[in-house]
């Protein structure tokens, strides 16, 4: 997220961080559908969050009309479903958090990035440097 954006560091980064993302998709619809009775929450965040990262990595390949704020919030998006993901399944082994409510879980992330991906396709819509 941070380094310039242009060919080199970003576009590796965004192969990388892509690549990963199909990885942890196949692994939550597999967990899903082997653990169904316990986990099928599981395949719906890992079909809604891979959907934020497909599209922004396909923005970013393909260039179409208004690409940067599909490529912005595509993958910023990615990155929040993925925090909710870990924060919901991890936060009843930690100990002080594990005493809040759950659902605080849920949409704390959103009401954090989204202001973020606001600000970042503001930057570029302005700017139109990438």
């Amino acid at each position: 997220m941070s380094s310039n954006k242009k060919r080199g560091m970003h576009t590796i980064c965004g192969e990388i961080y892509h690549s990963a993302y199909v990885v942890l998709f196949v692994t939550s619809l597999t967990m899903a559908i082997l653990n169904w009775e316990s986990s099928a929450y599981l395949f719906f965040i890992g079909i809604f969050s891979y959907s934020f990262a497909f599209i922004g990595y396909l923005a970013g390949k393909k260039k179409w009309k208004n690409w940067i704020a599909s490529h912005i919030s595509g993958m910023l998006g990615s990155y929040i479903a993925i925090c909710t993901a870990i924060l919901v399944v991890n936060v009843s082994n930690i100990t002080i958090l594990n005493e809040w409510n759950p659902l605080i879980f849920w949409f704390l992330p959103s009401i954090i990035g989204s202001p973020l991906v606001f600000l970042v396709g503001q930057k570029y819509k302005k700017s139109n440097s990438i």
